[in-house]
């Protein structure tokens, strides 16, 4: 083996000098790469989310989520007005000094120790996690057969089907999506398969692939590198961590003011479909790939849609299983735990699914409509009133607004494995097909019903 100043030497040793043209010279690419800096600088103070053309300027949205985590932002709100100024003024030089500065003060900001998210405990491990839930409950084995198969065909089938149906009304509110699309029961545009929730579910079971029961978050985290070109707010941040050598834990928590949006709890299902009925399997899976990209109450929603999932191979009942893993499996002294657990309790109590959303996002506007803690009691409310029908929780949920694709989806999994085809009208099916397009390298067409082969085929690995 060669040392690396070796290799190095001798590559200069062998080099030969040539005359370039002025063209051939290198520097006319600096303009494209200038434009392209740009215009990603541009799109952290404005841009439109690709599916909906909702708005957002997710750099403030980090400020106010940084706060909303207890860390003083008052120097970087300060700065917020002058940036927007230099964006409309298309200053650029200014607009880089100002975000940098932005950024060094959030991963500089000081914790406010009387803020309440102080209070709760942090997650930062899994036995952490485990100390805090019931671990007594045992649950028949899942036999892995043909029905397993056909169960997680479906689930993967329905999760694709409401992506579709929510990427088209993600970002807004129940008042604006009703006056723009009346009450949603059916696409409201032509739908296509595009979903980055998706793609880090394929990536999860592609890094499954390669380890088995041996897989570890830095083994996710390199076939996240591998495989996805890019990312946007929690997980972009992790990519730049991962390709600078920075692997989970760490690529969840440095630099990421996003840790706790809903990237990590959007791709939960994966690991309940490979895990049928074993909470605990699908919790743990859940944390193994949620630390790649989040951190504490971030990485914990990932475990509530594993775990809604998992239970759905072995009850009927949305109902029940919302309550089972509300009450069990999510850990009692975290903030998330208090927002799920109150979502449930006004559902409880009101008769109404639009009343119930008016008091819960009314206690927790405060956070960001990609934050992980309204889009959890956006699922809690539509699997609540959905009468336990594919069509009314869609309904529902498509209603309530916030991220209704990674919301839609996740819980959509649940009734594709409960009451597989039945669920399914075919005005939801036949414009899909059995077609799932992506954006990963070497995955841009993915057969549906190869997916779910090649899913129960890694759950039997884990066996």
């Amino acid at each position: 083996m060669k040392k690396a100043w070796e290799s190095e030497y001798e590559l200069m040793k062998n080099a030969k000098p040539v005359v370039l043209e002025e063209d051939e010279q290198g520097w006319l690419f600096s303009e494209q790469v200038e434009k392209m800096d740009d215009t990603m600088l541009k799109s952290k103070w404005k841009s439109n989310v690709p599916g909906s053309n909702a708005p957002e300027r997710v750099i403030i949205g980090a400020i106010a989520d940084m706060g909303n985590m207890g860390y003083d932002v008052t120097a970087a709100e300060e700065l917020i007005e002058d940036g927007l100024k230099y964006l409309e003024s298309d200053d650029m030089v200014s607009l880089n000094r100002i975000t940098c500065r932005i950024w060094n003060i959030l991963n500089n900001a000081p914790i406010i120790k009387e803020h309440p998210s102080q209070k709760y405990k942090v997650y930062d491990t899994f036995q952490k996690y485990l100390e805090d839930i019931n671990t007594a409950l045992e649950y028949p084995r899942f036999i892995k057969n043909e029905d397993y198969l056909k169960r997680t065909y479906y689930g993967w089938l329905a999760q694709i089907v409401a992506g579709a149906i929510g990427t088209a009304v993600e970002g807004y509110t129940t008042k604006n999506i009703r006056e723009a699309f009346g009450e949603v029961y059916d696409y409201v545009r032509k739908p296509n398969t595009y979903n980055d929730d998706i793609t880090y579910e394929i990536a999860f079971l592609k890094a499954l692939e390669r380890k088995g029961k041996q897989l570890t978050s830095g083994d996710i985290a390199e076939e996240w590198a591998a495989l996805i070109p890019f990312g946007w707010s929690a997980e972009e941040w992790a990519l730049k961590n991962i390709k600078m050598g920075i692997y989970p834990p760490e690529s969840g928590f440095l630099h990421n003011p996003y840790r706790e949006w809903i990237g990590a709890q959007m791709r939960g299902a994966v690991c309940g479909m490979v895990a049928p009925n074993n909470p605990y399997l699908a919790a743990k899976l859940a944390y193994l790939d949620g630390v790649v990209s989040h951190y504490n109450n971030g990485v914990i929603g990932e475990i509530f849609n594993a775990v809604l999932t998992s239970l759905s191979y072995g009850s009927n009942d949305v109902k029940e299983i919302v309550e089972t893993t509300i009450n069990n499996y999510i850990p009692i002294k975290s903030e998330y735990y208090t927002v799920v657990k109150y979502a449930l309790s006004i559902c409880q109590k009101e008769i109404d699914w639009e009343v119930a959303w008016e008091k819960i996002i009314e206690k927790y506007k405060q956070y960001n409509w990609i934050h992980a803690y309204p889009n959890a009691a956006a699922e809690v409310v539509s699997l609540w009133f959905g009468k336990n029908d594919f069509d009314e929780t869609m309904h529902i949920c498509a209603m309530i607004g916030y991220d209704v694709d990674c919301n839609a989806a996740q819980i959509a999994t649940l009734f594709g494995i409960i009451h597989q085809e039945k669920c399914l009208n075919k005005k939801w099916t036949d414009p899909i097909g059995d077609e799932l397009k992506t954006y990963i390298r070497d995955n841009k067409t993915i057969k549906i019903k190869k997916l779910a082969e090649y899913t129960t085929n890694l759950a039997k690995k884990l066996e």
